[in-house]
């Protein structure tokens, strides 16, 4: 019987019987088709006693409209990267975007801010900008369901790239820049905390690129080849985990 793995907003201790929400009860007893007896998996992104981790629950009272679960045990899960990420991502068109967050929180990332450029492409605002933004959270505690992480990075409210740029901050600052004379690889070493811009499908204007130089923001390259902005995000945090993360 499958084991699922489930994030549930709320905080608990051992022994304790809490009401799945919407969301896990859907997947668990009407995808799943679990029912009382069964365990599951679930993390709330809080430390528990100091200690990231999971717990094992087992399902009790479940009925057509709710379902419980007993909290059993504890147990501690270290897969944090050493180093944090802040990637500010222009929101680029359709799929596009989802999949970056996916596949960002999959790397390591841990805090991401949407952005607005001169050439984004994308206009939205108000409520439906807001229902995007809950939207993405989604996808990013999906993306910590999948991969096993206890720490749930947060979608921020998105922002203009001037406002983002001028955030003060002490990380490591980069730009991914295709005339860059740095590599990521060629960087200084034991940087914990790091910031990375990417820009739009058409790029960064020559004003942008100058804003986030007055801002400290390194120009750094990835290679030869010019890559789409979901391509040069993944692949970038792929190079920053190979030089101060976990990946070897």
């Amino acid at each position: 019987m499958r084991n699922p793995r489930i994030y549930q907003d709320q905080s608990w201790q051992i022994g304790d019987t809490i009401t799945l929400n919407d969301d896990a009860f859907g997947h668990t007893i009407r995808v799943l088709r679990l029912n009382d007896g069964d365990t599951i998996t679930l993390f709330n992104g809080q430390p528990y006693q100091n200690e990231f981790g999971e717990f094992h629950a087992e399902l009790v009272n479940v009925s057509k409209k709710s379902a419980q679960a007993k909290i059993t045990e504890f147990a501690q899960v270290n897969n944090e990267s050493p180093v944090n990420i802040h990637l500010g991502q222009t929101i680029s068109r359709g799929d596009r975007m989802d999949f970056t967050l996916q596949k960002s929180v999959e790397l390591g990332v841990n805090t991401i801010t949407p952005l607005f450029s001169e050439r984004c492409g994308v206009k939205i605002s108000g409520e439906r900008l807001s229902k995007k933004i809950h939207q993405w959270q989604k996808i990013v505690i999906s993306a910590c369901e999948q991969s096993g992480r206890c720490t749930v990075p947060e979608v921020k409210a998105a922002q203009q790239l001037n406002d983002w740029l001028a955030q003060p901050s002490e990380a490591l600052k980069l730009n991914l820049h295709p005339k860059a004379q740095h590599s990521i690889m060629n960087l200084p070493e034991q940087n914990q905390r790091v910031r990375l811009l990417i820009g739009p499908e058409g790029g960064l204007s020559d004003d942008e690129i100058n804003q986030a130089s007055q801002h400290d923001f390194i120009d750094v390259l990835l290679g030869p080849r010019v890559l789409r902005t979901e391509t040069a995000a993944l692949t970038a945090i792929t190079a920053l985990q190979c030089r101060y993360g976990d990946i070897k």
